[in-house]
């Protein structure tokens, strides 16, 4: 944008007016031209077209406060960075700990899309972004089951695919499946996307109870599902770990995540088991 007779963008004018709402607190016009350095009829006009676009809001008192829009923006892009650099931290703590592949899943439409940490007898654990169907994966039914009943009315819609004879393709089976999750906050997925793969699964929560994304173990082998259960422990305890992080919104990018510790700890409960 040009430059106004002061030598200040009307860019840089925005910014400072949205500076001043950074505490969350509400401001008069004569507050808000004060903290941006400007006159109160710039003010006037700017924060006017920022109330209009849904940026601000303005009270009954009169006052500003900051508005729908900018909420709804924080709230859909802090976690983007922030998920991925705490999420890669617990991974690489719950593949440590179970020696088995592990996910980390969000929602993406009908479909996961997910950060994978696979181990490796040779060196660290391989890593990778896939896509998993949602009605056939423990971490697709552990976010699933959170979901609006909209978006699960949708997956059953559009038809549950059969991958392996165990695969759940009914929409009945599927709802008594994210009930149980919903009681135990966890989900098992036994042999329903490959066989001999079982695996078990957490939601993640963010403030208010939302669950935003899930983890996951999963095990392959004649075994598996005798060895399932001692991955449990280690499990819950990093998804907890992670729901206190992102409830609290305070960890810095690539600051080590707070419970690795737990998890180390039920990664000897997971040895004695096993």
């Amino acid at each position: 944008m040009s430059n106004s007779v002061d030598g200040r963008s009307v860019t840089s004018k925005l910014a400072a007016i949205l500076r001043t709402f950074s505490s969350g607190q509400a401001h008069s016009l004569s507050d808000v031209a004060r903290s941006a350095d400007i006159p109160v009829s710039t003010a006037h006009r700017l924060v006017t077209e920022l109330v209009e676009w849904g940026f601000l809001d303005r009270a009954a008192d009169k006052r500003y406060c900051v508005g729908g829009l900018l909420t709804q923006l924080g709230a859909n892009v802090w976690h983007v960075p922030r998920i991925q650099s705490q999420a890669e931290q617990v991974l690489d703590d719950l593949a440590a700990a179970v020696r088995s592949t592990v996910r980390f899943g969000v929602l993406d439409g009908q479909t996961l899309k997910c950060l994978e940490r696979r181990p490796h007898p040779n060196g660290p654990a391989r890593s990778e972004a896939c896509r998993l169907p949602v009605h056939a994966t423990a971490v697709g039914k552990a976010l699933l089951a959170y979901a609006e009943p909209a978006a699960i009315n949708d997956v059953v819609r559009r038809g549950l695919r059969r991958y392996t004879d165990a695969t759940i393709v009914t929409g009945t089976a599927l709802r008594r499946d994210l009930a149980l999750v919903r009681m135990n906050q966890l989900a098992w997925c036994r042999q329903e996307f490959e066989t001999e793969t079982w695996s078990i699964a957490t939601p993640v929560f963010a403030g208010g109870g939302r669950a935003v994304a899930a983890l996951e173990v999963s095990v392959s082998g004649a075994a598996a599902q005798y060895r399932l259960p001692a991955v449990q422990p280690a499990i819950v305890v990093a998804g907890r770990a992670l729901s206190r992080q992102f409830a609290a919104n305070r960890t810095l990018p690539g600051r080590r995540i707070a419970g690795a510790a737990e998890i180390e700890r039920a990664a000897m409960l997971h040895d004695r088991l096993a």
